[in-house]
This record gives C-alpha cells, structure tokens and sequence, in this order.
C-alpha cells in the first residue's frame, strides 16, 4: 500500500478533530499526534486491535515479538545493575504495555497464548498500559520498551530566520499540515533550548511530551532502576544531523511520511532526546544516566546470560539464538535502538 492509496481520516476521528480545533479550525501537530493515539474513542492505542507483531495484520513488531529472549536478557541486566538481593526486592514495573483487549506484550508476558509468564527474581510485576495511571512502589525497577517515542512531539520548521510551528486544520473536510500564526505556550516556555539558527527548511521536532513524561516518573517517591530501550539522538543530532524531523507513521509494517493519513488507523512515533530524559531524571536524585546502544546493554550487563545462552544453543540455529542475533547484531536491532538506565537509591 503507498501513501497515495491510505484512506482519509475516518468520520468519527473529523468529529473529534471539530470538537478539539479552535475557532479557525486548527490544532497544533501535538494536539493533533495525542488524539490520534490516545483520544479515549478513536486513539490508535486505545482501540482493541493489533498492533504489534510478525503477521500482516500487525503494524510493527518490537523486541518482545522475539519470544521469551528479550524478557530473559532484560531481566539478567537488570538483575545485574542493582545486585541480587535489591532486585529480589524490587517489583518490575512496565510502563507502555497494550492495554485490557489487546494480546499480552509485555517484556514478561507468555509469548504466546497456553504459555507461561517469563520466570524472574523479582519481588512482583506490574503492567502500565500506554495512557495509564502511573503507580509506582517504593522499590521498584521502572521499565519500558518503545514508550517515549509514542509520546506526541511539536513539528517546527525554521523559515525566514524564526522557528515556526506545524500545526493541522480541518479544511473542506480533509485534513491539512498548516504553519500556525504563533508558537503553541508548551514550545514558547521551551524556547530557550531552540537553536538560534539554522538553516531555512530545517525541520526539529520537539519530544516535550516524552520529557515531561520522564519527570513525572522521577518525580514519584520511589527508588530503585529505570531502563528505557527506544529510538532516540543527543540534542545536537536532533538540532543538527536530522533536517528533514524525525516523526514517522507505520502502517502494517511500512513506514510513511503519510502523517496525517488515516488517524487512529497508523502508529506515529517520534524519536527521543535522550539528553532532556537523562535531565530529567538527573533533576530528581538519580545517578548520572547512561546511554548505551541495545548492543552494548546486553554485552555489558547480561554477559552470564548471553554466556549460557550460547552454550546451550550451541551447534544448532534455533530460534533463540536468531532472536539474539535480532537483539544485539548491529544491523538488526542492536544499533537501531539504545537504552537508558539510571539508578536512585532514595525517592526524590
């Protein structure tokens, strides 16, 4: 299917937009990014579809998808990042997790149906759909896979030296990309982080959504780990290295520039800034985060069990060994998405 043939936006998400939009019928590209994933009608994460996994019918598939693997190598790193005995009393939290309807996909869930749970060390688990309250224990290792990269992102564009702002409009009953008449108050209050220049055309989108996210999270009285595997630059990369913004829509496994195209239906991401999460939790008494590639996670902190795991495998090409060679080769996943980790040994 290309960008051509994607249907329009569907009756029920115009009304949404009509109730949502301001008088001249705009919203900016954030607002517009959270009613399309998350509005409690027709939000892409909210309906009882699937999203995630192998077959035609799913939009994309993450590490989870690769079986029980991920959820093992996972557990092994951060089993190994607090120390046994902390871990054993630290319940593992999982933020971003398909909500009540959709198919378990869970670091730790069955990684298919009659299966059981991946076996771990930890006091107890607790899934956080995408949208859900946050609660957090006091001791606890905070997780999350492919979370802040679905958190909505104001679209900028420089032109005529300022920075302007994206925003949608609903015009003759289509939707359109539309530059607003002013920076929206979330962008204003972020000004300062904007480069002063660049040059005419640069586009930066701003993941303001995902660092507040962070902050919130950080700002809980609890102490223990947080692991954040996504897609994500440094802020020079963002502000620097990627002209063309880096939001992208995906729709039974092909990606798209098609951002407007049939919301509620299609995934949007947007990559994170992994300089403004670490902040965010450096802000609020954790150690000096760490950003590593996938890769390097793994090697680095679940050595014994990548160890075992080759030994045991040895000889044959099962579909173990292919899911770690998914995980951890650089031209699979073990380059495309980096971790983050940070330890706090007290609440904020």
């Amino acid at each position: 299917m290309t960008e051509r043939t994607l249907p329009a936006a569907s009756p029920e998400f115009i009304a949404v937009f009509r109730e949502q939009a301001g008088a001249d019928g705009a919203l900016s590209f954030a607002r517009f990014m959270e009613l399309a994933l998350y509005h409690e009608k027709t939000g892409y994460y909210v309906r009882p579809r699937r999203r995630i996994g192998r077959d035609p019918e799913a939009d994309f598939f993450t590490a989870s998808s690769l079986g029980p693997v991920f959820g093992e190598l996972v557990i092994a790193a951060c089993t190994g990042l607090l120390g046994p005995p902390l871990a054993a009393a630290s319940v593992f939290v999982e933020i971003g997790t398909e909500r009540a309807g959709g198919e378990p996909s869970g670091v730790l869930a069955p990684s298919s149906p009659g299966m059981s749970s991946v076996a771990h060390p930890f006091a107890g688990t607790l899934n956080i759909p995408l949208g859900g309250p946050l609660a957090i224990p006091p001791q606890a290792i905070v997780f999350s896979n492919e979370l802040f990269d679905a958190q909505p992102c104001h679209r900028l564009v420089r032109r005529s030296g300022r920075w302007r702002e994206f925003g949608v409009a609903l015009r003759s009953g289509a939707l359109e990309e539309v530059l607003l008449p002013e920076l929206s108050p979330e962008v204003r209050a972020a000004r300062d982080r904007l480069p002063p220049a660049a040059p005419d055309g640069y586009q930066i989108d701003l993941p303001l959504a995902a660092s507040r996210l962070a902050e919130k999270i950080a700002l809980l009285p609890w102490s223990g780990l947080f692991v954040a595997f996504d897609y994500g630059k440094s802020w020079r990369e963002l502000a620097e290295e990627t002209p063309a913004g880096t939001v992208r829509a995906y729709f039974r496994h092909r990606q798209s520039n098609a951002l407007l195209a049939q919301p509620g239906e299609q995934d949007l991401t947007c990559h994170v800034c992994w300089d403004w999460l670490g902040d965010a939790l450096s802000a609020h008494g954790f150690d000096p985060p760490v950003v590593e590639s996938q890769e390097a996670f793994f090697v680095h902190h679940a050595a014994p069990a990548l160890s075992r795991l080759t030994v045991a495998e040895a000889g044959r090409l099962s579909s173990r060994k292919l899911g770690v060679m998914q995980l951890i080769h650089p031209g699979n996943m073990g380059r495309q998405f980096q971790v983050l980790w940070a330890r706090r040994t007290r609440g904020p």
